[in-house]
């Protein structure tokens, strides 16, 4: 099998961002984009998703949106880089993974269509130092980047921490299965032979 790794680079005024991944790797990350909290999200996608992430983000003029926005997008962008052909993989996928009081949900289908449903039910307006709206934008940058379709859902929890951390590891395990190679698919999972 091809190894499905790649490299992205993102430069603009407002940020640089680089992002290598091995999607067939042990889960091995280094997260450094100067917010904590952000780099638990992406440090922990990666963990679950046993995958090898590295990602490196800088502001260039300081508002924490564009850094946000800017490394969600590149982070789909390398993901579905590596993804290639998606031939003999397994395409489709489904985690429901608990954090305490908390329930997240998300099924999953790497074909190459881009949607994206997204509900996080997020509460407090501010969650570890990042706004509500940054946070879900985050995961829209990204999931809208993925060139894939996936619904996520935030079933039910008290604590918003919890909430988006189950969101972001749910999405990691149901990707981690969608993207794993299947012995008996034998090139494109798809009737169209195309993806």
């Amino acid at each position: 099998m091809k190894p499905r790794k790649s490299s992205v680079n993102r430069s603009t005024k407002e940020t640089t961002v680089s992002v290598s991944i091995n999607l067939d790797g042990t889960g091995k990350t280094t997260i450094h984009t100067g917010i904590s909290f952000l780099d638990h999200l992406i440090t922990a996608f990666g963990k679950h998703g046993m995958m090898d992430l590295k990602v490196n983000a800088k502001s260039n003029d300081k508002i924490e949106h564009h850094l946000i926005e800017d490394t969600a997008i590149t982070m789909g962008l390398a993901i579905d880089k590596a993804l290639g052909t998606r031939s003999g993989i397994t395409r489709f996928s489904y985690a429901s993974v608990p954090m305490d009081e908390s329930l997240a949900e998300t099924s999953i289908d790497l074909v190459k269509r881009p949607f994206w449903k997204l509900v996080l039910s997020v509460k407090r307006n501010t969650i570890e130092g990042i706004s509500k709206e940054d946070l879900e934008h985050f995961f829209q940058s990204l999931l809208q980047n993925l060139n894939i379709c996936v619904h996520l859902t935030v079933k039910y929890g008290d604590n918003d921490h919890h909430k988006v951390e189950a969101a972001i590891k749910s999405l990691a395990v149901a990707f981690r299965e969608a993207s794993s190679y299947d012995k008996k698919q034998k090139g494109i999972p798809s009737t169209k032979g195309s993806m």
